[in-house]
């Protein structure tokens, strides 16, 4: 047993003898070397710059323009009467005629028939399975149509539309007399 001890003593021996050779001399070699150095070694420290003096301004918003005004969010042309030519359809009027026929698009309507009452032409509409008698001056569809004509097969209207710009335009369209072969 005391041979095996030996044997496992022995170069954990000579591993600390080892290491405690060379421990001692190098760390004040480097030790040294850091001395040396420090004294070249100049530090430049730039100066601390100069503190602006702060001036108290008053802000007067009195005048100014409302940044989150609707008028300066819509364009330009929109705030002048409708625009550079001067149309724009009337939406007071529009909500006092209350017609059944305004809240439908021209499309989805049929011209089902022409007729003459005292020498008045007018014409007959199908929407939605509602039937209504029109005449020259009534007003149908979603952009403002105003029935400018009624003949024996079609049905003529004046329209406002608005651009992009905010400008409206005016623009002709026709509903044709559909029989009940064209409409199935």
């Amino acid at each position: 047993m005391n041979r095996r001890l030996l044997s496992r003593a022995l170069p954990v021996c000579l591993a600390a003898f080892l290491l405690s050779a060379c421990g001692v001399d190098s760390v004040s070699d480097v030790e040294d070397w850091i001395r040396e150095a420090e004294k070249d070694i100049k530090p430049s420290i730039p100066p601390i710059p100069k503190a602006t003096p702060y001036f108290a301004v008053a802000y007067d918003a009195a005048g100014r323009l409302e940044p989150f005004d609707v008028n300066r969010l819509e364009p330009e042309s929109k705030r002048r009467n409708g625009g550079a030519n001067g149309l724009q359809p009337d939406f007071e009027k529009r909500e006092l005629r209350n017609s059944l026929l305004e809240k439908y698009p021209l499309e989805s309507m049929r011209l089902i028939g022409v007729m003459n009452i005292n020498r008045q032409p007018m014409g007959v509409i199908e929407v939605d399975n509602i039937v209504r008698q029109v005449k020259v001056g009534d007003y149908i569809g979603l952009d403002f149509g105003l029935i400018t004509g009624i003949a024996d097969s079609e049905l003529t209207l004046k329209e406002m539309v608005e651009d992009t710009d905010g400008t409206w335009t005016e623009r002709a369209n026709t509903l044709l007399l559909q029989t009940k072969e064209e409409g199935k």
